[in-house]
């Protein structure tokens, strides 16, 4: 594997605040209380990281629970029980986590675990004991957006693979129960990635019976038990009753919290920054299960006027404080946290000392550490996760015959088509469009000089001039590209495998190929592969030729 750094200057839609914070200027630095670098901050961190006993005993406990059963009959792999004891005993963590995905999710799922184990891995050699977790967000609600998955078909062409295995609409996703309806799907899954330890994994994690979340959890725990990776179910009932009073904290401290998070935002654009979420005066940073459905939870009013409502409906019931806290104390299970709150969650119930992601949760964590302040006084830094292009040998053959790059395919599948069919113009015609090109700066300058001694005035016009005669000759030249590429059948098909490879969907690999594309095809040497890559003190994209 050779990789190559691309920074994320060069990403398509890369924001302002995810490249400055890449580069933490100072104008970020009121965002972030610590670098994106990792080894500049972990053993500082590591000394002001207080985590109670009582709730690492509680914790730790569900941490075995829930590990020891993923694998089924088979216990949790020997690097992974060790680090449950070593949890036990007093390490840190290293946090990541994602929505549970169908068949193990897109491919940056495999990039957040290999960083989570990374980092641990840098604490441990800085004299820090760490432990990698990745957090199962089982109690997100949106089925559309984890029940589908696209592997790579005839001509690279991704196909979309679709479960239509139901839960309660607008419940959390994690306990949607697979049926019979699955088999097809793995079925197709199997027959676009062929009999490999990739389909067996998904037949042995993905069954009849499973839950989305459940099948997620064993998925990865065979996936990365080589490294030891702790799987953490976010909807068990004991993990909510731990953080129960962060939920009442964030019931009793609604209108301060609105408050924080409503002036950190205008911060954020004062300094000419994004909002990732729009917080109303109103804003709630819970839901509820209010007939299996998560709804979000909303105040109204203030002092002796104030009362809380369930759900958006005209006829939303509304409740007081006082009975509002006395349903979290009964039964904490039935709630659970917003995206700018869930960070808190996580580390009150985990002695975190970073969690990595992407750009979007580095975005979050702009804002939630507002939330932080108030509710534990210390913010979790937030470190970026590997982000990588695989360019498979197929690919990397036709980038190098037609002498591009990897960067030429992010500017799209119609810029790509003209600049490949330029490059197939007949040779003739190139040479003369060139030899056109040429001339006409050759002359024009000629005829500046002698205008300049004639008019200075002139010198303007001719070098408009020059611009018309140079755009006219372009024009003409993509003119000529656009005709040869549609007589050139074989240019548009590898303009579009490239896109497909490379550029799916106008957005990164990583975000649309099913991670278990790769596994099926080098198998899982290629998770050791892409552990080597991964170099926490450099955050540029990698382009990775296989």
């Amino acid at each position: 594997m050779k990789a190559h750094c691309l920074p994320f200057s060069q990403i398509p839609h890369s924001t302002p605040l995810f490249t400055d914070f890449l580069a933490y200027s100072p104008k970020v630095q009121p965002f972030y209380p610590r670098p994106p670098h990792f080894r500049d901050f972990v053993k500082e961190e590591s000394a002001i990281l207080h985590y109670d006993s009582s709730r690492r005993r509680r914790v730790a406990d569900l941490l075995e629970r829930q590990n020891k059963s993923q694998n089924g009959d088979a216990p949790a792999s020997p690097r992974t029980l060790a680090n449950l004891d070593r949890f036990r005993n007093g390490a840190a963590a290293v946090v990541t986590g994602q929505q549970v995905g169908l068949f193990g999710g897109p491919m940056f799922d495999i990039y957040k675990a290999l960083t989570a184990v990374k980092l641990a891995d840098e604490a441990n050699a800085a004299g820090v004991d760490c432990v990698p977790i990745f957090w199962l967000a089982t109690y997100d609600h949106d089925l559309a957006e984890v029940n589908h998955i696209s592997f790579p078909g005839t001509e690279g062409k991704l196909q979309t693979l679709t479960t239509s295995s139901q839960g309660v609409p607008g419940g959390p996703v994690g306990n949607v129960r697979l049926g019979g309806e699955i088999l097809p799907v793995l079925e197709q899954a199997t027959s676009l990635l062929g009999e490999s330890e990739a389909a067996t994994m998904l037949r042995e994690s993905y069954r009849p019976g499973e839950t989305l979340g459940s099948a997620f959890a064993r998925l990865y725990a065979r996936l990365f038990g080589d490294w030891g990776v702790i799987v953490l179910d976010a909807s068990d009932a004991e993990l909510h009753r731990v953080a129960e009073p962060i939920y009442r904290a964030a019931i009793e401290q609604a209108g301060e919290l609105a408050d924080a998070l409503q002036s950190r935002g205008q911060a954020l654009e004062a300094a000419g920054y994004h909002q990732q979420v729009k917080v109303t005066p109103s804003s709630v940073l819970l839901f509820t299960l209010q007939d299996g459905v998560r709804s979000a939870i909303h105040r109204r009013g203030e002092g002796e006027t104030e009362e809380f409502v369930i759900g958006s409906e005209p006829n939303a019931p509304k409740i007081s404080r006082a009975d509002l806290l006395r349903r979290v104390s009964a039964a904490p299970e039935q709630f659970s946290p917003n995206v700018l709150l869930r960070p808190t969650v996580e580390d009150y119930l985990l002695p975190t000392l970073a969690y990595t992601g992407g750009a979007a949760e580095t975005a979050y964590f702009a804002q939630a550490g507002a939330v932080y302040n108030i509710l534990l006084s210390r913010v979790t830094p937030v470190v970026p996760r590997f982000s990588a292009t695989i360019v498979e040998p197929k690919v990397q053959r036709l980038l190098e015959r037609h002498e591009i790059s990897v960067t030429d395919v992010f500017a799209g599948l119609e810029a790509l088509s003209r600049e490949l069919a330029a490059k197939c113009l007949p040779e003739d015609l190139q040479a003369a469009i060139d030899t056109a090109r040429k001339s006409i700066d050759s002359h024009l300058s000629t005829v500046k000089e002698k205008l300049a001694k004639l008019d200075r005035t002139l010198v303007d016009a001719a070098e408009t001039a020059r611009s018309k005669m140079q755009y006219q000759l372009e024009r003409l030249q993509t003119q000529a590209a656009r005709a040869e590429a549609q007589k050139g059948e074989l240019v548009s098909r590898h303009a579009e495998t490239l896109s497909h490879a490379l550029y799916p969907d106008r957005g990164l690999q990583e975000r649309s190929i099913g991670a278990m594309y790769f596994v099926a095809r080098y198998g899982r040497d290629l998770l050791h592969q892409l552990y080597d890559a991964v170099q926490p003190d450099c955050h540029d994209h990698q382009i990775l030729e296989l």
